[in-house]
């Protein structure tokens, strides 16, 4: 079995040599052995000229025999000049070996400014040299994919989903099928915090991926490392200051289909106020409508200009390499559609599948301002002691329309097959601006060089989330005929929403590396104390039309005609979201590493100490306004790496995690919904992890991989949304967060990576299992026949979690002529998108394929243009119930298979073409 075995990897991951006429080859790295891609090959006394693929491989064909000087050289690599000889037949092939003039190696996981950080080589050494079970995705691959933003990118990662915005961008990412809130992001190591106004999670659409040099996905922790991340940690690499002058500049612009197809919606946003009267006047202020712009409810058709997506990075070091300097920034104004079918569904008396309620057809107009602005100044004092100073700031603006027409299917009047239908005209207008700051000050000091080293980090970080003046209004209407027509007014509110966290934050590490029994053993301790805060406040307005009677094409032909009064003329304030919250966190560890033989050992304890506290600004009679939980967590880990083979390992590790609440989450304060009460819950605790992982890694030329391996993770008291009894009889239905005994997953990753001359494929599936038990409500009659509601206990996987993910991406690349091509695949398989309050009516998403396509002509050293597209199959998101209602089935729809369709969701293609500079 074990021949058999490594027979298969062998011609699996390596290119037969087949023998033939002409001269074939390959050009490596002298000392790491990892194959050359662009180098020249001359072969003299000939015309023929040659560059190595992407394997490394050249060729020359029908060579007439005889004696020949072979030349090869390459910018970085001194060139080398070789005799061969050349028969009829039967020549043998040539290995070729270059060493580089300026020769550095990786340590570790830490890419040194000198070191290339954004090349594939740099993203196989680390995976394969890393102490962490990781994956890597390199500066090289995100600039020729066709992804724009970090959400897109990360998809390509093995165990890796991704959920999506209303507009189709992929928006927050979902690791091993463990939902968001499982995961923690950094940047160059350091967390951030979150803009999101009620949960942890980093939305990575904020972020352009022009402006990384990698980026890095850790499935696993080690004691130096913070251990709120069951699901797995996302680090963002920025750029850094390149050995010599690196300019990198672009320029593209592009389309959205459906817009050119269905037109686009905007609004005017430039009376905008950024804070409700409420807050500019004071809490007695009484609102009048003058206060309140019109922009917002001027809704037209416009001309939307084409997408502009725009970068530029300048970076070079001084004084010997001692100084480093880089800034780089990005600018993205998109413009997005979608169209969107969506189903209102309530539970019915006893019935076991909601019943369709209403249907709406919606429309959505999106304009998305994406900028990006990193800088980074380092300087080493001497080989002993370097300081850096990195900055960035990263800003999302979202203007989007959404105009949707809801079908009163409940009432007498509906008749689908006449035409005729009360409906409800509901226009929405809202801008969103999202902002992360980050400000980082890092030292590196060999205190007592190749014996003790220090590592500190000073930081300041802030996150914003603002929605001001955020517009709905209501039209009610009628359709008979098929022919639709608005008629009175309902109401109009007007709503500003706001958060902000403040982070600051100390890390600190210490190594001392000591030789104990004939072994170097590498003793870290270290740790940090961050002080987070929060505040967040929405506050709303409701008016009524002036004239109940007012009729559209009578009385006002447009939204800002209309007289409007007030019905809570001093705003009304949510007291569930609006509320002042911190979270204070001090961290130790102690952790050891050695290599014994072919065994390499790393291990230790992590302890985290958390006070999270909350303090609600207009309690309404909660029990407690006020709330804190102050808890320690001892999180102990190992990895054991042994190597297996010359570029073989095997990779097993232990650590436990945690996974705390969210502010919201413990704020007892009430958010009504259509069918139930949101509530937090102060007494929520946080989740306890224990995960093993093992993996078998074969790098068999340092270009090339293939990763196998299995996960499984017990959760204790992971958090999940259920339906509990409330009220003062008892008989409200409160939907809450709680902890509910253990949960489990598990699963299985493949890895594989392959380089041919010209072609390269990289793909990646995942199976992941998990089983969740909630409680779930259900309704019955008794022997009156009085409806009631019971509780039942429901098994399920964890929301977000697929079963099967699969990537696939065939590359292209000819750099003799200049080209690059990649066309990426992307599947995710069926999963829960809402956890419902009622036994066997979750709403899941289907599975659905992503393709995008990307293609790149360089002309000369430093020109090139460029091709992307997205979405090519158009494929629709559809959420749905598993089970069917015979009441629904003469709904538009619905009623043709044992399905409840809830929404379904189209997004078309997207273009871009630019042009490329680099130096």
């Amino acid at each position: 079995m074990k021949t058999l075995l490594k027979t298969f990897l062998c011609l699996l991951l390596s290119t037969a040599i087949a023998k033939a006429d002409g001269l074939k080859g390959h050009v490596y790295d002298q000392k790491t052995g990892e194959p050359l891609v662009g180098v020249t090959v001359i072969l003299e006394q000939t015309k023929l000229v040659a560059l190595t693929g992407l394997d490394g491989s050249f060729e020359f064909k029908k060579v007439t025999p005889g004696q020949f000087t072979l030349v090869i050289s390459h910018l970085t690599y001194k060139t080398l000049t070789k005799q061969v000889t050349v028969t009829e037949k039967d020549n043998p092939h040539i290995a070729i070996y270059l060493s580089d003039r300026n020769s550095k190696s990786l340590s570790e996981v830490v890419v040194s400014a000198n070191t290339k950080g954004s090349t594939e080589k740099t993203a196989r050494k680390l995976e394969q040299q890393s102490v962490q079970i990781m994956n890597v995705v390199s500066g090289a691959a995100i600039e020729v994919s066709p992804d724009l933003t970090v959400a897109n990118v990360i998809q390509r990662v093995s165990g890796v989903s991704i959920e999506r915005s209303s507009n189709g961008d992929g928006q927050y990412a979902i690791l091993r099928g463990m939902d968001k809130r499982y995961n923690y992001t950094l940047i160059n190591g350091v967390k951030i915090p979150s803009p999101d106004n009620k949960y942890r999670y980093v939305p990575l659409d904020l972020f352009p991926s022009e402006l990384l040099e990698r980026l890095e996905v850790y499935k696993t922790l080690t004691p130096n490392m913070e251990g709120d991340a069951i699901g797995g940690v996302v680090n963002m690499v920025m750029k850094d200051a390149p050995n010599k002058l690196s300019v990198n500049a672009n320029i593209a612009t592009g389309y959205s289909q459906i817009l050119l197809d269905k037109g686009y919606t905007g609004f005017d946003a430039g009376g905008i106020r950024g804070k409700s009267p409420y807050e500019i006047n004071g809490k007695n202020y009484k609102a009048t409508p003058a206060d309140f712009a019109t922009g917002t409810l001027n809704y037209q058709p416009k001309n939307f200009a084409p997408n502009v997506v725009a970068g530029l990075s300048v970076g070079q070091r001084f004084f010997d390499n001692k100084l480093g300097v880089i800034l780089a920034g990005s600018f993205q104004n998109n413009y997005r559609g979608t169209t969107s079918t969506f189903y209102n569904a309530a539970a019915v008396e006893t019935d076991k599948i909601q019943v369709i309620t209403g249907m709406e057809n919606r429309q959505y107009s999106e304009q998305q301002k994406r900028g990006g602005l990193h800088g980074k100044v380092d300087y080493a004092f001497n080989d002993d002691n370097k300081v850096s100073l990195y900055t960035s700031y990263m800003n999302l603006q979202s203007y989007q329309t959404r105009s949707g027409i809801t079908t009163n299917i409940s009432n007498a009047e509906f008749d689908p097959a006449a035409g005729n239908a009360q409906i409800t005209f509901k226009d929405r207008s809202r801008k969103i601006n999202q902002r992360i700051f980050n400000s980082t000050l890092h030292g590196e000091h060999k205190l007592i060089p190749g014996r003790l080293k220090l590592q500190w980090s000073a930081v300041a970080s802030s996150a914003q989330n603002e929605v001001p003046d955020n517009t709905t209004i209501s039209i009610d209407g009628v359709r008979k005929n098929f022919q639709e027509t608005r008629n009175t007014i309902d109401q109009a509110t007007r709503r500003w929403e706001r958060n902000t966290d403040n982070d600051i934050a100390g890390y600190a590490d210490l190594t001392y590396t000591a030789k104990i029994a004939g072994t170097k053993v590498d003793f870290s301790a270290g740790g940090l104390y961050r002080d987070k805060q929060r505040s967040s406040f929405v506050n709303n307005y409701v008016f009524k039309p002036l004239n109940v009677n007012d009729v559209y094409g009578k009385d006002f032909n447009s939204y800002t005609d209309i007289k409007w009064e007030l019905q809570n003329p001093t705003g009304s304030v949510d007291n569930a979201l609006t509320y002042d919250a911190s979270e204070k966190t001090a961290a130790g560890y102690g952790m050891f590493k050695f290599k014994a033989s072919s065994l390499e050992v790393t291990g230790g304890v992590r302890v985290e100490h958390t006070n999270q506290g909350y303090h609600m600004l207009f309690p309404k009679g909660e029990p407690r306004p006020n709330g804190n939980q102050v808890y320690t967590d001892v999180l102990p880990s190992l990895t054991l790496k042994y190597e297996l083979a010359k570029h073989q390992n095997l990779h097993a590790s232990y650590f436990r995690s945690l996974n705390r609440p969210g502010f919201f989450e413990l704020v007892p304060g009430p958010i009504v919904q259509e069918e139930y009460t949101e509530v937090g819950n102060p007494d929520l605790k946080r989740a306890i992890a224990d995960n093993l992982d093992l993996r078998y890694e074969l790098f068999p030329n340092h270009t090339d991989q293939l990763l196998v391996g299995v996960f499984y993770k017990s959760i204790k008291d992971p958090i999940e949304n259920t339906i509990v009894p409330g009220g003062i009889r008892g008989q409200d239905q409160f939907y809450m967060p709680g902890n509910f005994g253990t949960a489990r997953n598990y699963g299985l990753e493949l890895d594989y990576i392959k380089f041919f001359h010209n072609i390269g494929f990289k793909a990646n599936y995942t199976y992941t299992n998990s089983s969740i038990t909630t409680t779930k409500s259900y309704r019955y009659r008794d022997d009156k026949g009085d409806i009631h509601t019971g509780a039942t206990q429901q098994t399920r996987p964890l929301y977000g979690q697929s079963a099967h993910i699969a990537n696939l991406s065939v590359l292209y690349k000819d750099t003799q002529h200049g080209w690059d091509a990649q066309l990426a695949g992307s599947y995710t398989g069926p999963r829960i998108n809402v956890v419902s309050q009622f036994v066997d009516n979750d709403f899941w998403q289907k599975g659905f394929i992503q393709m995008d396509i990307s293609v790149e002509k360089r002309f000369g050293n430093n020109f090139s243009i460029f091709a992307k597209a997205g979405n090519l199959l158009n494929t629709p998101a559809e959420i749905f119930i598993k089970g069917a209602n015979d009441k629904n089935a003469a709904i538009p729809g619905q009623g043709k298979t044992n399905e409840t369709l809830i929404r379904k969701e189209y997004y078309k293609q997207t273009y871009l073409l630019g042009v490329r500079y680099k130096l």
